[in-house]
């Protein structure tokens, strides 16, 4: 297994400065020994669609554009061209993931009942995108995310049900499986075969205060939370994935740099990668 770490958290607060905070990103990631990174595909328009300008980037750092991430909209014809446009950048840079992801609702409440109409209009994108993707030998991955309509475990079996998996593969996220009341090593062991991308995050068990409107600020570096990241790894490893384990953090206790270093010494210390 290859890891990796995403970098968009290095970009939201530096509107003005995109390029710079990418190659910070990359500078600071390869200090620490990660082989490959991953960032939002919305990073084609910091460059002008310039992918020459990321390769020569990613060349200068030893680095390895392992994924894109792509957000659906309301929009699913708008978001098949956004596909088309990230797929021919991907394949330049020498990317071989497109992540996928609902849309997010930002109002309460936070989990909310299958909705299968919606999941089917996913579905129904999905494999369009997934077919176009593995006939550019990329793999489009669904990522189940909290504050979306593919998040639980009844959700992610429906969206299994209705996508080919010979085109449509799963990105499942350690921290994302707790807060939707599944048992991480359980979701990885039952998603195995259908996994094409995985992250990585810690989580608070504390659900309550601030957590309880915020689910997501409970997520934390490898290692400062409760999952059993033993348990997964091996899970992974029994059932034959031998794909990019990626961390991600949204929130830093501190700052990125500090977030990656502390990931990268618990996947030297504890898991041995």
């Amino acid at each position: 297994m290859k890891i990796a770490y995403t970098g968009w958290t290095w970009l939201i607060n530096h509107q003005d400065n995109q390029k710079f905070e990418f190659e910070q990103f990359l500078k600071e990631v390869a200090d620490l020994g990660y082989p490959a990174v991953e960032n939002f595909a919305f990073i084609t328009k910091y460059f002008d669609n310039d992918a020459q300008e990321v390769k020569k980037l990613l060349d200068k750092y030893g680095l390895e554009m392992a994924n894109l991430y792509e957000h659906y909209t309301n929009d699913y014809e708008a978001d098949y061209q956004s596909a088309v446009e990230y797929v021919d950048f991907m394949k330049k840079i020498g990317a071989t993931h497109l992540n996928l992801q609902g849309v997010m609702w930002h109002d309460k409440p936070n989990n909310r009942p299958i909705d299968k109409k919606r999941i089917q209009d996913y579905a129904e994108l999905s494999n369009r995108i997934g077919k176009l993707c593995t006939d550019n030998g990329i793999k489009a991955c669904m990522h189940p995310h909290a504050n979306t309509n593919i998040f639980t475990e009844e959700d992610i079996d429906y969206f299994c049900s209705l996508t080919d998996p010979k085109t449509v593969y799963l990105c499942l996220d350690t921290a994302h499986t707790v807060l939707a009341g599944m048992d991480p090593v359980e979701a990885f062991s039952k998603y195995t075969s259908r996994l094409g991308y995985v992250h990585l995050k810690d989580v608070d068990p504390d659900a309550e205060g601030i957590y309880a409107e915020n689910p997501m600020e409970r997520f934390l570096p490898l290692g400062m939370g409760t999952v059993n990241f033993k348990g997964v790894y091996n899970a992974l490893k029994n059932g034959g994935y031998d794909g990019v384990l990626c961390v991600e953090l949204d929130k830093q206790p501190v700052c990125n740099y500090k977030s990656a270093m502390v990931s990268r010494e618990y996947l030297h210390n504890v898991l041995g990668l």
